[in-house]
């Protein structure tokens, strides 16, 4: 869930203010006064409302509160009296991820700073394999996102491999070939992006020991081969410094500069694309922003998706293929 920990403390309590029928109902500047009290530190304006427009729409939290504004009393409340954040159904897809996370952490567990939360994640992973099947019988699970985590069941082994320096021999079908191809992998880092788990280590039979990034839903086999290589000589968090998303090319960061509609401008600044994002102008008429980023396939696509509220202003090479992709899009219509 791409949210970070404010925000989702924010929403709850958002929630339980809308649900207090002891007080009137709440306005804008009453939930700010609210959540902030509760917070510890001022909450702005635009967090607020950006808060009750994400709990309404965000089709990646789900929860479609529904949310009315009064415009006689100027207030807030829930349209069905009955509703609430905790209510919400636990996803199938949520369950299988915090699953997974408990799998990853348990196969650290002799880290120290794992282990000394080893009790909490025992009790954690005692209670989902107790409430499983319970919280299926209630029929509080839906499934509509069930499987999209495919090829998990080799992550086990991975981690394993990972944490021993062990070589992995796996059968990778790309999508660019008729038949899997065999890598030996050094494994380094295991990632998820966009509800898909990807491998990240250096293939044995890649010209130029280069890291490979394979995405575990096309690992058509695994194997482990006993062999080991001596040092990991991987920082993940420099690799991923100046990339969004999984895919890192060669070459180094450039400067991206791109221009937002003052309506875009709102979402931008609440959530940055990226922690490289600094504001370069914001006025009326526009907002520009200037960020540190190697261009990718997942950038690409994140600002075709802006369509019309954005602009790239540098580098011209990325403006040129934009503009490229967009008479391509016109000319399907």
């Amino acid at each position: 869930m791409p949210k970070n920990k404010d925000a989702v403390s924010r929403y709850r309590w958002i929630d339980e203010r809308l649900r207090n029928k002891r007080l009137p109902k709440p306005t804008l500047e009453a939930l700010i006064s609210f959540v902030s009290e509760k917070m510890g530190k001022d909450i702005s304006v635009r967090a607020i409302q950006q808060d009750i427009y994400d709990m309404r729409n965000d089709k990646e939290l789900a929860y479609f509160a529904p949310i009315v504004y009064d415009r006689k009393t100027g207030s807030y409340r829930y349209e069905d009296e009955g509703y609430s954040l905790n209510n919400n159904p636990i996803d199938e897809a949520d369950l299988q991820g915090l699953e997974i996370a408990i799998g990853i952490l348990e196969q650290f567990r002799s880290l120290p700073v794992v282990a000394q939360f080893e009790d909490a994640i025992l009790k954690i992973a005692a209670s989902l394999k107790m409430n499983r099947e319970a919280l299926q019988n209630q029929g509080l699970i839906r499934f509509a996102r069930a499987g999209q985590y495919k090829g998990v069941e080799f992550i086990p082994e991975i981690v394993d491999a990972i944490k021993n320096l062990e070589v992995i021999r796996i059968a990778y079908q790309s999508f660019n070939r008729a038949e899997p191809k065999e890598h030996w992998v050094e494994p380094y880092h295991l990632r998820e992006y966009q509800h898909r788990f990807y491998l990240i280590g250096r293939s044995q039979q890649a010209k130029g020991g280069s890291v490979l990034t394979f995405a575990l839903d096309r690992i058509v086999k695994l194997w482990p081969t006993n062999k080991h290589f001596d040092e990991k000589n991987f920082d993940d968090a420099a690799y991923y410094q100046h990339a969004l998303g999984i895919t890192v090319p060669g070459g180094d960061p450039q400067e991206v500069v791109l221009r937002f509609t003052p309506q875009q401008a709102k979402y931008i600044k609440s959530q940055p694309i990226h922690p490289s994002q600094e504001i370069l102008e914001d006025n009326e008429t526009a907002c520009d922003v200037r960020l540190q980023l190697v261009i990718n396939p997942e950038l690409r696509m994140l600002l075709l998706s802006y369509g019309a509220n954005m602009k790239v202003l540098a580098p011209a090479t990325l403006a040129q293929e934009m503009a490229a992709e967009a008479r391509k899009m016109v000319g399907l219509y």
